[in-house]
């Protein structure tokens, strides 16, 4: 069942919990996300590291819930964690960004999301500040089709992905209702540069904000790679 939810009012974050039974289950879990992210908190990593395996494939573009999200017809792209694989089933941003590093927000954070076949998340994190010195994104590759007016798109999903592959890994929630967990989430500390015409070109209200605000770190490890 969709219950109708935002990002201010009386349907707004704080009051998530209370819109139904499956959002209520989805807040009981303690580790909820976005959260503050700090280098000189974090430790070593215990597990074996992502592992990229993306694509150039065809994405159909949807809006909702003030975002746009780019949906992959196939599962040809795909990350492996501790030997799992774990299918590209979204795209879709927040202005501004979720996640805080190094107490400083950005303007733009792309998440990635992905399942496996046993239906468990797992979320990659890109920051981005926004310029009008690009065309579109930093790392376009050259054979990327943008059909803005048939909302379909050809791309390489690795275009969101950093130069510089450092980044934090923390179990949190999802950041949207039902904001259930656990999600194994990834978050590069590279600050990417991304073009207002590419937002723009998608929904010129989407500049509302859309970012759930930070939850309590509580006493869960944060691990950087």
């Amino acid at each position: 069942m969709d219950v109708p939810w935002s990002y201010s009012g009386d349907n707004g974050p704080e009051h998530w919990h209370t819109l139904c039974d499956w959002y209520a289950q989805g807040a009981e879990f303690p580790y909820q996300s976005p959260i503050a992210l700090v280098h000189d908190e974090t430790e070593e990593p215990i597990d074996q590291d992502l592992a990229f395996h993306y694509k150039r494939e065809r994405f159909t573009e949807k809006e909702f819930k003030n975002t746009i999200h780019f949906v992959p017809y196939n599962k040809e792209s795909y990350v492996t964690f501790k030997g799992i694989n774990y299918y590209l089933t979204d795209i879709h941003f927040h202005m501004p960004s979720e996640h805080i590093i190094d107490d400083e927000q950005q303007e733009l954070e792309f998440h990635l999301v992905h399942m496996n076949d046993d239906g468990e998340n797992l979320v990659v994190g890109v920051l981005f500040k926004l310029t009008d010195k690009l065309n579109w994104i930093c790392n376009q590759q050259d054979d990327s089709i943008w059909d803005f007016e048939n909302h379909t798109q050809w791309f390489d999903p690795s275009m969101f992905l950093p130069e510089r592959t450092h980044h934090f890994h923390y179990v949190g929630s999802l950041t949207t209702p039902p904001t259930k967990g656990p999600i194994n989430w990834f978050v590069f500390d590279w600050i990417g540069e991304m073009s207002r015409r590419f937002i723009l070109e998608f929904r010129e209200e989407v500049l509302e904000n859309n970012n759930r605000p930070l939850q309590d770190r509580k006493d869960r490890p944060i691990y950087f790679y």
